[in-house]
């Protein structure tokens, strides 16, 4: 197994045209291939618009079936062009029972495994509890022909439980498809601290693991069918890292963009050995994390 890998993320925008999205969503993936991308990752939910503004019954209608439509293209891609992908769907995993998951195809075009996303948010714009039945796969390394990908999901990022349990079960790389933006009514200066918190956040991850971190986000304006606010403007700032937090890619705010960057594996082993955080953890001391909270 080759110890450096090129890797990509997807960033674009999104529309109400599923067919356009997903011509947006190939393209990408073969102009990745094309510059030599073995493993691509795309954005959360990158299928349609992000529906969960609202509360709609209506939207259950985007769910799919694994195997299914989206699997079955992304697994004909991956072996057509010789790539692992990694891309995210509104599972219906029965009539009632939806999940937001993460699928990863290997180079022979074959479901090499799925993620369920474990952290489920319900805030104003982002009702997601409405949908999604919180994930029962836990923190499972993804086996592949390039590695163990540690496939995590949007706000699954902010829990360093998640990102170790994943290093802890063997991930090579922490990998995180995504779907966050700004509040519009927010003033600029929180704007900017929460971007800042949401690249800390996950650089962070890569530091205390010795893990290269892929974080891939939409980018562009999205309507609130209900008008009830101005909508969420995706805030995109998709970005690499190597195992030491180092930004190895970054794209913009507001730009379709593919980021490429070269993961040398060995870089894990060495960072590891100097610092060594799995080895000094105290987990006979660490008993009360399975507790909501210490009253």
């Amino acid at each position: 197994m080759t110890q450096t890998i090129k890797v990509a993320a997807i960033q674009h925008s999104n529309s109400s045209d599923l067919n356009h999205n997903q011509d947006k969503t190939v393209l990408g993936i073969k102009e990745a291939a094309k510059n030599g991308a073995k493993l691509i990752v795309l954005q959360e939910l990158h299928r349609s618009l992000y529906f969960c503004q609202v509360e709609s019954t209506e939207c259950f209608d985007l769910a799919e079936p694994i195997p299914g439509p989206s699997t079955t293209l992304y697994g004909q891609l991956a072996k057509e062009l010789n790539v692992v992908i990694v891309t995210s769907l509104f599972e219906k995993r029965a009539t009632g029972l939806y999940h937001n998951t993460a699928v990863v195809l290997d180079t022979d075009g074959e479901i090499a495994g799925t993620y369920r996303k474990m952290h489920i948010p319900d805030d104003p714009g982002f009702y997601e509890k409405f949908y999604f039945t919180p994930g029962d796969l836990g923190f499972q390394p993804i086996e592949t022909s390039i590695g163990k990908l540690g496939v995590l999901v949007c706000w699954d990022q902010w829990f360093p439980e998640a990102a170790r349990l994943m290093a802890m079960a063997g991930a090579e790389f922490l990998i995180y498809p995504t779907a966050i933006g700004w509040d519009l009514d927010d003033e600029q200066a929180e704007q900017q601290r929460q971007l800042d918190a949401w690249v800390i956040a996950q650089r962070a991850h890569a530091v205390s693991n010795g893990l290269p971190v892929i974080a891939c986000n939409r980018q562009g304006h999205e309507n609130d069918p209900s008008g009830q606010s101005k909508g969420i403007q995706f805030w995109g700032n998709s970005f690499i890292t190597g195992p030491q937090g180092e930004i190895l890619a970054h794209a913009s705010n507001n730009d379709d963009e593919i980021l490429y960057a070269d993961i040398d594996r060995e870089r894990s082993e060495s960072v590891r050995r100097i610092w060594p955080y799995l080895r000094d953890r105290r987990i006979d001391h660490y008993q009360d994390l399975t507790k909501l909270y210490r009253d």
